[in-house]
Order: structure tokens, then sequence, then C-alpha cells
């Protein structure tokens, strides 16, 4: 009789024991189907990711080829300033010397000078230009060097003038910042986009109005102006020694 029990107690022992292995086979199974499905939806997903971010980057590089190609010219300056004005609304830009900073508020009103002067200083135009032209008591006029590295910046960014905008009561005061003809003699007094010039007679230069854009004014720096309108020239108005420059983005 005890030998039944213990035959029937080890018979159900091993039953339950099976049991128990098959059931922890099958979670087993389950677990590993779902980490496998796990996995194969993070490597979709990661798949997804790298395709979305080499579109993006694909995208990125496909603008930056077209930016680098674009060139301005007489026919496209405009409609690009009328569309960069409205997305670039900087106003304040510093020049810096050695002789010390000047700091310039631009004018909303002059809308496509004042687009054009922030997408020269954002393209870098301006580094390592110069104030080529100084006529003590009178202007500094900036924008220019003879260093092939400017005439390359030109070639890349185009050909163009751009139109005078003279009508919105600006007066050559001391301190303003203009826009000068191109150096092509031209009947409709159009300015050349790359260079620009500040007043510094006292109390102005007002035979100018009419005839140029005043685009901005000195806010700080007209000490540096003086300083700069102090130093020698040789007869064609040329610094004797090369006043380089650089332009930024005043926040």
């Amino acid at each position: 009789m005890r030998k039944t029990k213990l035959i029937i107690f080890f018979i159900f022992f091993t039953l339950v024991f099976f049991q128990c292995r098959q059931e922890q086979k099958q979670k087993n199974k389950s677990e590993l189907k779902k980490n496998s499905l796990n996995i194969k939806d993070n490597i979709k997903l990661s798949s997804t990711e790298i395709k979305e971010n080499s579109e993006e980057e694909e995208e990125e590089e496909e603008e930056e080829e077209e930016e680098e190609s674009f060139l301005l010219n007489d026919k496209n300056a405009i409609p690009f300033l009328f569309q960069y004005q409205k997305k670039n609304l900087e106003d304040k830009v510093r020049i810096t010397t050695r002789f010390g900073n000047i700091d310039i508020q631009l004018f909303n009103k002059t809308p496509y000078h004042r687009a054009n002067f922030i997408y020269l200083t954002k393209k870098g135009y301006f580094k390592n230009t110069t104030f080529h032209r100084v006529v003590p008591g009178f202007i500094i006029q900036g924008g220019n060097s003879d260093r092939y590295e400017t005439s390359k910046k030109r070639s890349e960014i185009g050909k163009y003038l751009l139109p005078p905008d003279t009508k919105k009561g600006y007066k050559h005061h001391r301190g303003v910042i203009s826009m000068p003809s191109s150096e092509i003699e031209n009947p409709y007094k159009l300015a050349s986009p790359f260079e620009f010039f500040i007043v510094q007679q006292t109390p102005g230069a007002y035979h100018l109005d009419g005839s140029y854009t005043i685009f901005g004014k000195v806010i700080s720096g007209m000490d540096v102006v003086d300083m700069i309108s102090n130093q020698r020239t040789d007869n064609s108005e040329t610094p004797l020694t090369n006043i380089f420059i650089d332009i930024s983005i005043l926040e």
C-alpha cells in the first residue's frame, strides 16, 4: 500500500514538474518572440530615423549648394532683397577696426539697402576689406580693398547695382552712413552695393542730399570715425597704412 502511494506521488510530481517546464518553455518562447519583435521594430525605427536624417542632410546640402551657386545680378537683386528683408530683420551692425568699434543703426525705411548690408555682412564679405578712401573733414569710405580675396568674394556674390532711395527725408548729417554711386558712370546714380561711406563733416555734407542713399547712422564710435579721418593719405585719398575692417551683426 505504501509503495503504491509512493508510486502515485512520484507520478504526480513528475506530471507537475513536466507541466511547469512546459509552461516555462512557452513563456520563454513568448518573451523571445516579443524581444525579437521589439528588436525588429527598433531596427525599423532606426532605419527610418537614419533615412529621415539622411534626407534632411541631403536637403541641407542641396540648399547650401544652391546658395553657393546663386549669383545676384541687376535682374534678380531687388526681388531677392525684397524677400530677404522680410526674414532677416537685423538692423544693427558693428564695424571693427584697430582704432576701435563703430556701431551702426540701419534704417528700416530703406529696406533694400539695409537688407543688402545685412546680407553682405552675413556672407562675410566685409572681413579684411578696408577704409580705402579718407577725406579729412568730409567722409571715410569703406568696403573695398586691393586684395584678390575681396574681388573673389565679389565675383562669388554677384555683379549688381542698387537703385537710389533718396526720398525718405534723411539728410547727410555728421555720422550718417550712405552708399556711393557705382564707379561706372550711370545717369540714375545706381549705387555700388559693396561700399559705403560715413559722413565725418560737421554739421554735415548736405550737398550730397538727393544723390546718395542714406541707410543708417552711427550710434557709437564717432570718435573712431574722427581718428580714421585724421590718418595720413596719398594724393588719391588712400590711407598710407591699410585700415582693415570687419563687420558683424549686433543683437
